[in-house]
């Protein structure tokens, strides 16, 4: 029941890739609307990821996550069946709302209902496991659904899902809230989304069009937010997020690890979608498809970590496993040349185990070490540190490729050839040998990117060495609520 939410929210953030050609002949938007439509969805969603974990714990994760079952089912209904560009960008928007309200209280109900460790650290790992693997079918389901049916379609797969979690999630599902939130911040929600949104805005924009100075500015206007922000959760009577959560061991240095981790798969997943599609001349759905190779084996990867875990390693010493395993990852893909799928796959496969097993194992870290009655919180701050991790790991690793891809393309290529592989392979035809030249580079960048990547998680696995190698989790249990309305229909 919790899984399934899980899947559809991390779809949707690719499921436009192969709808976008049909709603553009539909809908006609213009440039700014397209990308609107792209980006809504996850600008929504990081910026109100804090906001809707602190509020589950006010309420009750159970009541959040069905209030964000019938927003999502309600936005997808118009999102399929929008008859204008500014609707179908509303809609995409209240999809993100029902999407930020859905994660977190996943998250923490699996906290909430898996009280012993062993469960709960294979639940999570299976949770991490949904999480990544989402993401990757999103674009293939996507693309068979607008190969046989309307646009539409992409969003109508989620009313069934949502349909079930309303009909069932009340009986199967137990509630829990903390018992003594008191008064909810909201001066702490502008806040919030004003630190996070400049912030992802400009990471995700650098990728492609460089450190221009509105993205400089964007980014360091959300810095200031965030400070402000962490001011106010240290001063308020009753913050949004709690400081006390930091005073757990090994709760900061899981936040940290997990922004790292992220950092490594979205900015490997920059090159490796365009190496597939750019260099390699696959189409969209061949590249999704082949894509999803890589993902099988991620399903063995966390109850693997977890098993080792179990029979007593150390849980820093997988971690640090783990990080070793996604930087050989990018070591692989270092070598990648213009005609490399195998390589490029088995190095995204290697890359993929690395990063689900160091995210499973520091999830349920940090989920162990927070406090029950903040569990909504915990796993907030854990996927919003992703978001920024992924949108940095774009900007980082996307810049450094972009920046020896322009070293290398020859002085003499046009001026688009010069800025981006795709601006190269548009005027390919009007320059003999601009095309091969441009996959070179490009792969060339990839290669440099790579060897960044792979020394930045070499860091990351000495860190975790270090910090993870002498925390334990003191197990808590949920204790019985004097009140009945706090208590689940089966008494949990």
């Amino acid at each position: 029941m919790l899984m399934l939410p899980l899947l559809l929210v991390s779809m949707d953030v690719s499921v436009l890739y192969f709808a976008i050609p049909a709603i553009s002949a539909d809908l006609e938007p213009s440039g700014t609307q397209q990308l609107w439509i792209f980006d809504i969805y996850a600008f929504v969603l990081a910026g109100l990821l804090m906001t809707m974990g602190s509020l589950g714990d006010r309420i009750g994760h159970r009541r959040l996550l069905l209030i964000g079952a019938a927003a999502f089912g309600t936005a997808s209904l118009a999102a399929a069946y929008a008859n204008s560009a500014e609707m179908l960008i509303a809609a995409r928007a209240l999809l993100g709302i029902g999407g930020a309200t859905l994660m977190p209280s996943t998250m923490a109900m699996t906290r909430t209902m898996f009280t012993d460790p062993t469960q709960r650290a294979k639940a999570i790992g299976l949770w991490s496991g949904v999480m990544t693997a989402g993401i990757a079918l999103g674009s293939v389901m996507s693309g068979l659904l607008v190969e046989y049916f309307w646009w539409g379609s992409v969003f109508l797969v989620n009313l069934p899902a949502m349909a079930l979690l309303l009909l069932l999630g009340p009986i199967m599902l137990p509630e829990w809230r903390n018992p003594e939130p008191g008064r909810f911040d909201r001066l702490s929600v502008p806040l919030s989304m004003a630190a996070v949104l400049p912030v992802i805005y400009g990471l995700k924009e650098i990728p492609s069009e460089g450190w221009n100075v509105r993205y400089v500015v964007s980014i360091t206007v959300g810095l200031l937010f965030a400070a402000l922000f962490v001011h106010r959760q240290r001063t308020a009577a009753s913050p949004m997020i709690s400081p006390a959560l930091f005073r757990g061991r090994g709760f900061a240095p899981s936040v940290a690890l997990n922004l790292v981790s992220a950092f490594g798969i979205m900015g490997s997943a920059y090159f490796t979608t365009q190496y597939l599609q750019s260099v390699l001349g696959k189409s969209a759905l061949e590249a999704a498809l082949w894509a999803l190779l890589p993902s099988v084996p991620i399903g063995a990867a966390a109850p693997v970590a977890t098993q080792l875990v179990h029979k007593g390693v150390n849980r820093g010493y997988v971690v640090t496993g783990g990080f070793l395993i996604a930087a050989s990852g990018f070591g692989v893909l270092s070598f990648a040349g213009t005609d490399s799928m195998v390589l490029v796959l088995v190095a995204c496969a290697v890359l993929a185990v690395g990063g689900v097993v160091v995210m499973s194992q520091i999830m349920d870290l940090a989920m162990g070490t927070a406090p029950l009655e903040r569990a909504g919180s915990a796993s907030s701050l854990m996927e919003t540190g992703a978001e920024f991790g992924g949108a940095l790991g774009m900007a980082v690793l996307g810049s450094i490729g972009t920046a020896i891809y322009r070293h290398e393309i020859p002085d003499s290529a046009p001026a688009a050839a010069r800025e981006t592989l795709g601006g190269a392979l548009a005027v390919a035809d009007r320059t003999p040998g601009l095309a091969t030249a441009a996959r070179e580079a490009f792969t060339s960048g990839m290669q440099g990117a790579a060897i960044a990547g792979a020394v930045l998680l070499a860091g990351a696995a000495v860190l975790a060495a270090v910090t993870l190698r002498r925390v334990e989790v003191r197990e808590q249990t949920c204790e019985t609520p004097d009140e009945p309305s706090k208590l689940s229909p089966s008494g949990v």
